[in-house]
């Protein structure tokens, strides 16, 4: 096979691994596209997303619009002539325009197994609705929100102490594995794409911060999947003596008691159904800490109420 013209489109740490794989592949990555830079962090430093730390590194020409409204980016976009575009956690919706320019369209790197956890958040949702299993999906691009046709696709058990972290991890190196191989069969005409069973569908919708209260209403078992698959973002949080306290990890505990209320000396929090045993914490602008280590500084009597 001679070498494909790609375009890459993608930001955050997710896709660095399967654009490296593209760059180290036969194929030419002739540009990289990647949110532009915007400031972060407590300073609101103005900074590049991973994506575009890499192609500089790696001297890609990079183009970072905000949008594909101007008809020029399109033309900048067409101009370079790409048999293909792959797609992984870009951050834009990609207009018609975009998907029908490369020879060969555009396809999408995704976290889940499609038709499941279509949208923004498959990790975390995989995780907070304990599925057994996560993969990675490649597909062929349409308008519709994740709903193009399966050129690939690969599985793997979930450990039952995932979080989100250890699954991003995970999903992005397996997609780095799957890519060549999808770019290649797609040209080849050797892969046949799949059309998804609608009738299946789930969706992943965005999570934001404020989606990290704990509600101590919810069964145990629902508050111990929260606390793994907002791990590291957005973090999970409950309110002690005036305090929001972060959640870095726990247990369930069987146990019965009023939702909320602390039922021992452990920090063990009576839930909706069971009760659920802080492990790991963070007081705002504090180091991570053990809860015996939070404990032996700030104790916590049993019945105490938190928010």
């Amino acid at each position: 096979m001679s070498a494909l013209r790609l375009i890459f489109m993608g930001t955050p740490d997710f896709a660095v691994e399967s654009l490296k794989r593209l760059v180290e592949s036969p194929h030419d990555v002739v540009a990289v596209y990647t949110q532009p830079p915007r400031a972060a962090g407590r300073g609101m430093d103005v900074k590049k997303s991973p994506v575009h730390r890499f192609a500089e590194d790696k001297n890609i020409p990079i183009v970072t619009p905000e949008n594909f409204k101007d008809e020029k980016d399109v033309d900048v976009f067409r101009d370079l002539d790409a048999d293909l575009a792959v797609v992984a956690a870009y951050g834009l919706l990609l207009p018609e325009s975009i998907l029908s320019a490369p020879r060969l369209g555009c396809i999408n790197i995704h976290a889940s197994l499609l038709p499941r956890w279509r949208g923004a958040s498959p990790i975390q949702q995989a995780i907070l609705h304990g599925d057994e299993t996560s993969g990675i999906s490649i597909m062929q691009m349409e308008r519709g929100l994740d709903t193009g046709p399966v050129l690939m696709q690969a599985s793997f058990p979930l450990d039952p102490h995932e979080t989100a972290g250890s699954l991003h991890d995970k999903l992005a190196s397996l997609a780095a594995q799957m890519i060549v191989a999808a770019v290649e069969g797609l040209a080849s005409g050797e892969s046949t794409p799949t059309p998804q069973d609608d009738a299946k569908a789930t969706l992943a919708p965005k999570i934001k911060k404020e989606d990290g209260a704990i509600d101590w209403a919810k069964d145990a078992k629902a508050i111990e999947r929260k606390v793994r698959a907002f791990n590291p973002f957005p973090g999970t949080w409950f309110a002690l003596q005036g305090n929001r306290i972060r959640i870095l990890g726990g247990k369930v505990i069987p146990a019965s008691g009023k939702p909320g209320e602390v039922m021992d000396n452990q920090l063990t929090i009576a839930c909706g159904e069971g009760g659920y045993r802080i492990t790991h914490l963070q007081r705002e602008g504090r180091k991570a800490m053990t809860a015996d280590e939070f404990l032996r500084g700030s104790p916590v009597q049993a019945a105490t109420r938190v928010g």
